[in-house]
């Protein structure tokens, strides 16, 4: 069915992301709830900029870097022959950009719950940041862990504004279920628009209600 390969390329997108994006903030994380440096609040403030800018004007500014004259883009270019903008890992890096911030808060939040008398152990013990990172955060941050895919998948798979401006709504090759429907609901096509509407609605419901069972598993585990 047609409409089901803008569903399709949602939920690659938004998989792809989540992978990428836990592995990205787990380590920020930790350096942002642990460690102090002189530049810390700014480059916290720049990370969490996606926050309060205007998706639009995000996609905007990612598609002029993104595009064939922009950095990204030439180095692509010379790479591998393309741009990232109307492309799908344009849209791999603005949801990158654009999720970041929402899957660093649940992290940073388990992060402050651990127990720092175990970073003192391990330092004492001669553990090194990276050995502590592995072995004594991660497996106590778990829960924290799962909420934030959670939370960065449902929120990948709702993108709309960063999407449109990066990728354009190509069928086939960036047109993701969000701008579907409205695709969709521009050309009067509303069962299409409906049928997305419905799965997107039932996927974002069963993601809330894991993300706050997962959000009480925390807690429990933090009050031991």
């Amino acid at each position: 069915m047609e409409v089901l390969q803008p569903l399709a390329l949602s939920f690659k997108l938004a998989i792809v992301v989540t992978i990428l994006l836990i592995f990205m903030a787990c380590p920020l994380a930790y350096l942002l709830s642990f460690r102090n440096f002189r530049l810390k609040p700014w480059f916290e403030s720049l990370i969490m900029l996606p926050l309060v800018l205007p998706p639009t004007v995000l996609g905007f500014a990612l598609l002029i870097f993104f595009g064939p004259e922009g950095p990204l883009g030439r180095v692509f270019q010379k790479l591998w022959g393309y741009s990232p903008a109307f492309h799908f890992s344009g849209l791999v890096l603005a949801c990158l950009i654009h999720g970041l911030p929402f899957a660093l808060q649940p992290l940073k939040a388990a992060m402050s719950k651990l127990d720092r008398r175990l970073l003192e152990l391990a330092e004492v013990s001669g553990l090194s940041p990276f050995r502590t990172f592995n072995r004594i955060v991660i497996p106590n941050v778990w829960p924290g862990i799962m909420a934030a895919a959670v939370i960065t998948f449902a929120h990948t798979l709702g993108e709309f504004g960063v999407v449109l401006m990066v990728g354009g709504g190509i069928p086939g090759k960036t047109l993701v279920a969000s701008i579907a429907i409205y695709t969709y609901v521009e050309a009067l096509e509303y069962r299409k628009a409906a049928f997305l509407s419905v799965v997107l609605l039932l996927i974002s419901y069963a993601v809330l209600g894991i993300a706050m069972f997962l959000e009480r598993r925390q807690v429990r585990w933090s009050c031991g």
